[in-house]
């Protein structure tokens, strides 16, 4: 009795089976032997920054032209050393907009450049060659005549500084780049290297 039961019932699974598949199989359309993925969702962000800092000039004019139609506006680090004609193969030290900041075709890109084994400066506009101030001697000349002495000179102009951007678009000192007098980090929310450009 248990033997009949058995095949009675392995009977009955093979036909659900048979009937299961069958049934898919009617279901499915024609020519879809294989099977179906589920769909790539579609990216809908545009393209991004790419990455320039430490790469030469050559390569990263190539990177930015994959994602932007305007020429990068390039320029010297250092603002006492003048961009070469022929600046292929200097190193970009600074980038705007940084790496990875969503751009379109029209965005404006900037990149310093440092020739050759010259090392970055830790920001852009720095100078390389600081001018010295002529030295004067220790000693007075003997038998020379003092001097007549003249009104102090008024200070000169010290560094500015902006509260916010409010104070220094009033200023008409906005937007300021980064090595310029009045740039600070607390003005450079998205530390893109240009403050108050928003």
């Amino acid at each position: 009795m248990f033997h009949r039961r058995g095949v009675a019932i392995a009977t009955a699974v093979g036909a659900v089976v048979l009937l299961v598949s069958g049934c898919q199989d009617s279901a499915a359309p024609k020519g879809a032997d294989k099977p179906r993925g589920t769909p790539t969702p579609t990216s809908t962000a545009g393209p991004s920054m790419p990455a320039l800092v430490g790469k030469k000039h050559a390569e990263a004019e190539i990177l930015v032209k994959q994602v932007i139609t305007k020429a990068p506006e390039v320029r010297s680090a250092y603002v006492d050393v003048p961009l070469a004609a022929d600046h292929a193969q200097w190193a970009v030290c600074f980038q705007t907009p940084a790496a990875a900041t969503s751009v379109v075709g029209t965005t404006s890109v900037e990149i310093s450049l440092t020739a050759p084994g010259i090392p970055c400066p830790e920001q852009a506009g720095a100078t390389l060659h600081p001018t010295k101030a002529p030295s004067r001697p220790s000693t007075p000349t003997p038998g020379a005549p003092k001097p007549k002495s003249s009104p102090t000179p008024a200070p000169g102009p010290k560094d500015v500084t902006y509260k916010n951007c409010d104070e220094a678009k009033a200023a008409g000192a906005a937007p300021i780049r980064r090595g310029q007098p009045g740039y600070g980090k607390h003005l450079d929310r998205d530390n893109d290297g240009i403050a108050c450009d928003k």
